[in-house]
C-alpha cells in the first residue's frame, strides 16, 4: 500500500488540474482564451508536425536546448574557476566581489537594450565566417545576444554556489594537503573541487533552471527565426493559444528532465552530505 501511495500521490494534483482545465475550457467555449486539453494534446502527440510554417515542436525545442546548452556551458567555464579563486583567496574576494555584486541584482531582461546595441543580430555563423550550407542555417539561429542573456542568467547562481562550496571546505583538509607537499594546482583540483562539488552541483541545477527561464526572453529578441520561445511568441500573435500552451509544456518537460537529472546525481554521488546533517 505504501508503494501504491508513493506512485499515486504525485499524480493526484496534475489530474485534478487537467480536469479543472477541461471543465473551464468547455465552460468558456473560447479556444483563444483557453483551449481544451485535447486540442493541446493533439499538438503534443504529433511533435514532428510543422506548426505555423515555423517547423515542428521537436525541432524548435532542440534548437532551444542547443542555445541554452552553449550559454550554460560558457557560464560554467567562467563561473567555476572564478568562484574557486574567490572562495579560496580573501584578497581576490575583496578585489572582485564588490564589482561583481554591482551586476548580480540586474535581471537578465534588463540587458536586452544594451545587448542589441552591442551585438545586433550577429550569430555564430558570422563569427565563424560560415556563409552557406547546412551549418549556416544552424549557426545563424544561434545569436550572440541570446547566448549573452542565457549566460547571464546561469552565471551568478553557479558562481555564488561555487564560492559557498569552496568556503565550506574544512581548513584542515587544505592544511593537511599543504603539509604533504601539495602545490596550489593540486589544492584546487584534488581538494577544493571534490570537497565543494555538492554545492557546485546545486549551482549547476539552479543555474540551468534560470538559464532555461531566460530562454523565452532571449528568443523574443530580433533576429530569432526558430526556437520554442519564438514559436510561442509567434503563436500568440496569431491567436493560437493551443500552440502557446504546447510550447510552455515542452519548456516545462525539458526543464523538469534536466532538474531530475541533477537530483539523481545529487542522490547517487552526494548522499553522504545529507547523512551528515
Amino acid at each position: 500500500m505504501s508503494k501504491v501511495k508513493r506512485y499515486i500521490s504525485p499524480v493526484i494534483l496534475p489530474i485534478f488540474f487537467l480536469i479543472l482545465w477541461q471543465f473551464f475550457s468547455v465552460k468558456l467555449n473560447n479556444p483563444i482564451v483557453l483551449p481544451s486539453v485535447t486540442e493541446v494534446l493533439v499538438i503534443l502527440a504529433r511533435p514532428n508536425s510543422s506548426l505555423l510554417s515555423l517547423g515542428s515542436l521537436i525541432r524548435n525545442t532542440l534548437i532551444s536546448i542547443l542555445r541554452v546548452g552553449i550559454g550554460y556551458i560558457l557560464a560554467i567555464l567562467l563561473a567555476i574557476p572564478l568562484g574557486m579563486l574567490i572562495g579560496y583567496s580573501r584578497r581576490i574576494e575583496e578585489f572582485l566581489m564588490p564589482f561583481l555584486n554591482l551586476f548580480r541584482p540586474i535581471a537578465p531582461l534588463a540587458w536586452v537594450p544594451l545587448v542589441l546595441a552591442w551585438f545586433g543580430v550577429a550569430s555564430l555563423a558570422s563569427i565563424f565566417n560560415i556563409e552557406q550550407g547546412g551549418l549556416y542555417s544552424l549557426f545563424n539561429n544561434i545569436k550572440i545576444s541570446m547566448l549573452f542573456i542565457i549566460f547571464i542568467g546561469a552565471f551568478f547562481p553557479i558562481l555564488t554556489n561555487t564560492i559557498y562550496g569552496v568556503k565550506s571546505v574544512k581548513k584542515t583538509l587544505i592544511d593537511s594537503a599543504l603539509t604533504m607537499g601539495a602545490r596550489k594546482k593540486d589544492i584546487f583540483i584534488k581538494v577544493l573541487l571534490p570537497a565543494s562539488l555538492p554545492s557546485v552541483i546545486t549551482g549547476f541545477r539552479v543555474g540551468l533552471g534560470v538559464a532555461w527561464m531566460c530562454l523565452v526572453s532571449a528568443e523574443m529578441l530580433p533576429g530569432s527565426l526558430a526556437g520554442i520561445g519564438y514559436l510561442i511568441t509567434h503563436a500568440y500573435t496569431v491567436a493560437r493559444t493551443d500552440i502557446v500552451i504546447a510550447g510552455m509544456i515542452s519548456i516545462s518537460f525539458v526543464g523538469g528532465l534536466f532538474d531530475l537529472m541533477f537530483q539523481k546525481i545529487e542522490v547517487k554521488f552526494f548522499k553522504w552530505q545529507s547523512m551528515d546533517k
